[in-house]
């Protein structure tokens, strides 16, 4: 974790005057409640701050009132200083289209992150950016209030998986420490972020896990959803990821395939791993990424021939993965 770099930034911010924060385009909790843990920071400091998301939130975020701040679709450039992109492997990731002439801080905790911005900040051993951006505090001169503890420990709790995934620390822990100190209740994050479903959703969950297959070895689970399953139900694609986690909780699964259909001939496949597994390995061979244990890519076909080919080489990408690991 560079020092230079936090006191870089901070001190660029505190040069700034006209400051937008933006995150990557099908944002999660962790780009969400960084980016109002930050605007919160900024407030602080007197700058006059926008936050903005190019795509809509996802469900339960969407309900709740403190996400009405992230004003969604384009950022504006006219009389901005600064634009802050959170978890974006480059610009585009962000979606916005305006901003190439604006100086811009780059803070990604993702290993395949381009450096685009004036200056970046990229630490792959950190669970979250919500965890990085906890260590701005001090070097931006403020202090932690409640309300900034516990987006932060939002963020960290949505991008660990509660804690279950491989990226939570020893350090992940002590930040969240530091954070529950400030006021963050863990009782409190829990409560919302998981248990905000509602009957609806818990049924379509059903139908979901209903089509649950299973590989020869049974390392591997493939769950689909079809556009008429979640408009029936009324839910967006990203509303639903949360199926992966039952499937992954199986036992002896590894990586969960989530075949979610966009549209016809297009599906978007979100993978969850645990134990040796790497999502984020997967993903890439596939023309997406993300992180070790949570990643995605898009595919295109019929569903029953992306069944055949996709699973089967995941598959043989898994089983390399190890090899190599071994040796």
């Amino acid at each position: 974790m560079s020092q230079s770099v936090k006191v870089d930034i901070a001190r660029k911010i505190i040069e700034s005057t006209n400051i937008a924060i933006t995150i990557h385009l099908r944002p999660d909790g962790d780009a969400i409640y960084t980016s109002l843990a930050l605007a919160a920071m900024l407030d602080l400091l007197g700058k006059k701050v926008q936050v903005v998301s190019h795509d809509p939130l996802p469900f339960p975020f969407v309900e709740f009132p403190e996400t009405k701040r992230i004003k969604i679709g384009e950022i504006e450039p006219e009389g901005l200083d600064l634009v802050i992109l959170l978890e974006c492997a480059d610009v585009p990731r962000s979606g916005q289209t305006k901003i190439d002439q604006l100086p811009k801080i780059n803070i990604d905790h993702h290993y395949s992150n381009s450096p685009f911005g004036d200056l970046n900040w990229i630490d792959p051993q950190a669970s979250a950016v919500g965890e990085m951006i906890y260590w701005l505090i001090k070097p931006l001169g403020i202090k932690i209030t409640p309300e900034i503890a516990t987006y932060l420990y939002s963020a960290i709790f949505s991008d660990t998986g509660s804690f279950q995934f491989s990226n939570t620390s020893g350090q992940t822990l002590y930040v969240c420490h530091q954070l529950v100190e400030a006021g963050a209740s863990p009782h409190a994050v829990a409560e919302k972020l998981l248990n905000n479903n509602s009957p609806s959703k818990i049924r379509l969950l059903g139908r979901i896990l209903s089509t649950l297959q299973l590989n020869k070895a049974g390392n591997i689970a493939i769950i689909t959803m079809l556009i008429r399953d979640r408009e029936e139900f009324g839910f967006k694609e990203v509303d639903i990821e949360d199926a992966t986690t039952l499937a992954r909780s199986i036992k002896g699964v590894e990586m969960v395939i989530f075949f979610k259909e966009i549209s016809p001939g297009k599906f978007r496949v979100s993978l969850r791993s645990k134990g040796r597994a790497n999502s984020a390995l997967v993903a890439e061979k596939f023309g997406g990424g993300g992180h070790v244990n949570a990643s995605g890519f898009t595919v295109y076909g019929q569903l029953e021939e992306l069944y055949d080919q996709i699973p089967a080489e995941i598959e043989r990408i898994i089983l390399n993965d190890k090899t190599k690991l071994s040796t």
